[in-house]
């Protein structure tokens, strides 16, 4: 008999063991067995070129009739869902997509200045409905710049002449959403932003 309970109690000590090792630590974070990753966040220069940063003009000036116009500035962000075990024992299902349903921007910069509406323009959120198939790459265009920013501190002021030069900024972007369980998932990625008033 006790020959017995030596060899079940070895058997649950090796199971609890091999199942501790098996585990992939990310799954221990997060309740969905799915992940949501950046792939890439890109901006766009002052000639329209996609670039890995962004060139925003604070002010616009209308070539015909001299008036003064604002606009948002747009980011692009590939995002792609996929399971946390690279090996999983079931075939992905409908579950294990993603549904977006918002995302907020937030900004930084190098020199620590970060007050909203003095140093930095105020962060915001917004909405979305886009579903990720797992495996599947894809691009979501978004705005990273509200043209509300630029009648407020600090852009305002690079619009009107009372700041010079280019203001560098980075812009922190996260999307939200969660699988088909319910289960949240998020995503962080980083764009820097050159902020002035260009030459039209």
């Amino acid at each position: 008999m006790e020959k017995i309970q030596k060899i079940f109690y070895g058997l649950v000590l090796f199971t609890a063991i091999l199942v501790l090792f098996s585990c992939n630590p990310l799954e221990n974070n997060t309740e969905s067995n799915t992940m949501l990753i950046f792939e890439n966040l890109t901006g766009t220069d002052m000639e329209g070129n996609t670039v890995s940063f962004l060139e925003s003009d604070v002010l616009t000036v209308d070539p015909d009739s001299g008036a003064q116009l604002v606009y948002s500035d747009t980011g692009q962000a590939t995002l792609k869902a996929t399971l946390l075990d690279p090996q999983p024992i079931n075939p992905a299902s409908e579950y294990n997509n993603i549904q977006l349903t918002r995302y907020t921007v937030s900004y930084f910069r190098s020199d620590g200045k970060n007050t909203e509406g003095v140093d930095v323009p105020y962060s915001f959120e917004g909405y979305l409905s886009t579903r990720l198939t797992v495996g599947v790459s894809t691009d979501i265009s978004f705005v990273i710049v509200r043209a509300v920013a630029k009648i407020e501190p600090p852009l305002l002021l690079l619009g009107d002449g009372s700041s010079q030069g280019i203001l560098t900024i980075t812009a922190r972007v996260d999307f939200y959403g969660q699988d088909l369980r319910d289960k949240t998932v998020t995503a962080t990625g980083y764009l820097t932003i050159y902020f002035a008033n260009f030459a039209e």
